[in-house]
């Protein structure tokens, strides 16, 4: 049984000082470890039965800059590093020809309820480039694979839930943090409720019309993606779900009591 919200198994673990292992048992709390009161959690990567193509969605150092850019927003929000994405927007044989990756944990937040979200969002190097091939709105997504359990629905246990930022006017430095409870809008990709990709709907909408009195939504996986749209190169950092921040590092994700 779990302790808390999207943390189990080498989450609920942390290494003190002293090198000795404990378990975390408290609910919300973050194990505390001796490089800086942060806990690895070992179970992201590229979610490969959702990637089309050969994008690349890699854990990297940077990036800093743009050039000239010398304030904050000139390095990533947490730590050295990021999630690197990059997705072509013509490069298969399928149609549409655009690639798709989702980098992601299909381990910690399983189980988890859907109803239980109520902070997520991140920070995202975007770049003009970008903003040339597919618009101002050309972003990554934040997407929870998810149990539906709607009643009107009872044979359907698969959708996606999707987050779509608003459009992003800051360019060739890091965004600050975009918050998906408040900005953008939100979707499910099964058609379960009046929240389709035709019809969006606030955070607040999307979880209202999960909740029609059965049995609850839960998560299948959590995930940062992109596509299948427009050509694509910038990366992302973290991640907030719930109380925790996850911080994408080349050395691995670390979480972070947000």
């Amino acid at each position: 049984m779990k302790a808390r919200f999207g943390v189990s198994r080498g989450k609920a673990l942390a290494v003190t000082a002293l090198g000795a292992i404990l378990a975390s048992t408290v609910p919300g709390s973050v194990p505390a470890l001796a490089d800086g009161n942060r806990v690895r959690s070992e179970h992201w990567g590229v979610i490969t039965r959702n990637t089309i193509g050969s994008p690349v969605a890699a854990l990297r150092n940077g990036p800093y800059g743009s050039f000239g850019v010398l304030d904050s927003s000139g390095r990533p929000p947490y730590g050295r590093g990021s999630l690197g994405i990059e997705v072509a927007d013509n490069s298969t044989s399928l149609t549409p020809h655009s690639e798709k990756v989702d980098f992601g944990n299909e381990v910690d937040f399983f189980g988890d309820p859907v109803l239980g979200l109520s902070k997520v969002g991140f920070h995202v190097f975007q770049t003009g480039e970008n903003v040339d091939y597919g618009g101002p709105a050309n972003l990554p997504n934040i997407k929870f694979e998810i149990n539906p359990n709607v009643s009107a629905h009872p044979g359907d246990t698969y959708s996606t839930l999707v987050w779509v930022p608003d459009a992003l006017t800051v360019t060739n430095r890091w965004s600050g943090y975009i918050n998906a409870t408040t900005s953008g809008y939100w979707y499910l990709t099964g058609g379960e409720t009046a929240c389709n990709d035709a019809a969006h709907c606030t955070f607040a909408q999307v979880k209202t019309s999960l909740d029609d009195g059965g049995a609850v939504p839960v998560i299948y996986s959590a995930a940062v993606g992109k596509g299948r749209d427009h050509l694509w190169t910038g990366a992302v950092d973290g991640l907030r779900i719930n109380q925790y921040v996850y911080d994408f590092e080349a050395d691995g994700v670390k979480v972070r009591r947000a």
